[in-house]
């Protein structure tokens, strides 16, 4: 028999939920409404997770800018998937939502920015640009 106690995080309330499996059938106990008894379902057989990091970034007015997967990955590939990501470096400017890197560990996961960087002034007014 597997075991797993999960706080339920859909909304507000945070019921305590006790997800069991035993001979292939999922009981789900201290749920509140549906949503929680799909979340209990879904964390106890395929938890996933959004992979939340930051990316360096170049001649940026910030050194780095915050990044995050497009739709949750398995919460075993986090591990990897940081990894995959620790040599990428960007060029300012970046926008919010830019696509940064594509295809994450072919899982059809994308990196997108979460915030606007700017282009360091003194490098744009160097480049003759204003």
């Amino acid at each position: 028999m597997r075991r797993i106690e999960v706080t339920c995080i859909l909304c507000p309330v945070g019921c305590r939920l006790t997800v069991t499996e035993e001979d292939g059938e999922w009981k789900v106990e201290g749920y509140g409404c549906r949503r929680g008894l799909a979340y209990g379902l879904e964390e106890a057989q395929n938890p996933s997770r959004v992979l939340i990091t930051v990316i360096p970034v170049d001649d940026g007015e910030l050194p780095v800018v915050p990044v995050k997967t497009s739709k949750p990955i398995p919460k075993n590939l986090l591990l990897k998937a940081s990894k995959a990501l620790a040599g990428l470096r960007v060029k300012a400017p970046v926008r919010l939502g830019q696509v940064i890197a594509r295809n994450l560990l072919d899982l059809d996961v994308n990196i997108v920015a979460t915030r606007s960087i700017k282009a360091r002034r003194d490098r744009v007014e160097a480049d003759g640009q204003k």
